[in-house]
């Protein structure tokens, strides 16, 4: 599909994946780690791992030899990715609570404080909102499926 959306989500768009990418931003990095922790299946584990290998979001290291055990490390690729999980965490806090608060609380390591997320500018630190965005064509913007009508829309505006 002709959409950076739907791309990055073929990459990550999956509640097991995205468990998993939590996971080793808090430092979960070996299989039977992530296993535990997640309860998981071993054949979907193994499965998402190795697409997030395949995509160049984690790469897999050999951390012991006889038996061989990997761990699996985030990439630059995949370290890009906290924002989107710890926005998702946040959202998840916020619109799907249980009522007994947040399982998890990120505190920003300079200022000590809980952290919240926000989605900025990086040229002029505003934040980003539906309201303070407008949408242009881009340079490999071009009507196909996944942007057949975005692109039709954008081009009238």
């Amino acid at each position: 599909m002709h959409c950076s959306v739907a791309r990055a989500a073929a990459v990550t768009a999956d509640q097991w994946t995205v468990l998993i990418l939590r996971d080793l931003f808090l430092g979960l990095n070996r299989y039977e780690d992530l296993r535990a922790d997640l309860g998981i299946a071993t054949n979907i584990l193994a499965d998402r791992l190795d697409h997030l290998t395949a995509e160049g979001v984690v790469e897999r290291r050999a951390y012991q030899d006889r038996p061989v055990r990997h761990e699996y490390v985030l990439t630059p690729a995949g370290r890009e990715l906290y924002g989107t999980v710890l926005t998702l965490m946040t959202w998840g806090d916020r619109h799907r609570s249980d009522g007994g608060g947040p399982p998890l609380l990120p505190v920003h390591d300079t200022c000590g404080h809980p952290a919240e997320p926000r989605v900025t500018c990086a040229h002029c630190g505003g934040e980003l909102t539906p309201e303070t965005v407008t949408h242009t064509p881009g340079p490999g913007g071009r009507t196909a499926p996944g942007t057949a009508l975005v692109h039709t829309v954008l081009a009238e505006g």
